[in-house]
């Protein structure tokens, strides 16, 4: 496993290929895995790299402060790549468009899958639907001590349960149940959020710093042609950020995906690789 050393840890990645570069951001239930059709697909037109942030999958912890779009800058610094696609998805998608907005030179396009927004609040109404859904997996306390870093002894059992209670709400979807989706796509799924729940409970305290200014009410500026992938079983609330991201970057496409939820390239891999190599072809 190769890894480099970018703004004070080492990050974890994998690079193939060779071409226009192509760099996969995942979101925050998981790893750089969450990739592994699209990394082998694209690497036959292009130089792919794929990472894994700190404090996830096989890189150094998340210690301190430190903000995600800047450890992708750096990422970018340190393997010589001048010029990448960017593809995200949920929070790394924020990040990549992040990046495109303080650094647009850097930017060849944006692909966002059920993105997220830096900037955007949640409304009051997601936040109950998810706490209801979520927080009752572990007992409070217990929970808490988890996230003060206090516990002392993380539970494998109290992982496994919020693992599959982040993964019911995020990944099946509202309307949907696990086993709605192919078991091999739940399996791959629960295990890198097992593994987020591990570190994140058992590492040291951290805090995310966030872009300044963030990209909500900047996105009028975005100039990087950009792809909006939407699952049409996310969270309604997600959805409405990809409602915002098509109709506000000047000249977004948009696609939607039916009975998919939030990790499109993972539920519909082939699909998400095809839109990924025509939308990189026409740049």
């Amino acid at each position: 496993m190769p890894s480099v050393r970018v703004n004070g840890v080492d990050l974890a990645y994998d690079d193939a290929g060779s071409g226009p570069v192509v760099v996969l951001v995942h979101g925050a239930l998981g790893d750089r895995r969450m990739w592994d059709h699209q990394f082998a697909a694209l690497a036959s037109r292009h130089r792919v790299v794929r990472y894994d942030w700190r404090g996830h999958g096989e890189s150094g912890d998340a210690a301190g402060e430190f903000a995600h779009h800047a450890d992708l800058l750096g990422l970018m610094d340190a393997l010589g790549i001048e010029r990448a696609a960017l593809a995200g998805n949920s929070y790394g998608g924020a990040y990549a468009l992040d990046v495109a907005l303080a650094a647009p030179e850097r930017v060849t396009s944006l692909t966002l899958i059920a993105s997220g927004l830096s900037g955007h609040e949640w409304p009051a109404e997601m936040l109950r639907f998810a706490s209801e859904r979520v927080l009752a997996a572990v007992p409070a306390e217990r929970l808490q001590r988890y996230r003060d870093r206090t516990a002392g002894h993380v539970d494998p059992a109290d992982v496994a349960a919020m693992a599959e209670a982040q993964l019911r709400l995020m990944v099946t979807g509202p309307k949907r149940e696990p086993s709605d989706l192919d078991p091999d796509v739940w399996d791959r799924a629960t295990t890198m959020c097992r593994l987020v729940f591990e570190r994140e409970w058992g590492g040291p305290a951290s805090t995310e710093l966030g872009a300044r200014p963030p990209a909500k009410g900047r996105l009028h500026e975005v100039t990087t042609p950009t792809l909006v992938i939407n699952g049409l079983a996310d969270l309604p609330w997600i959805q409405d950020v990809s409602d915002l991201l098509g109709t506000s970057i000047p000249g977004a496409e948009r696609v939607d995906l039916d009975d998919t939820g939030h990790l499109p390239q993972l539920e519909r891999p082939a699909e998400v690789t095809a839109l990924l190599t025509n939308f990189l072809a026409g740049r």
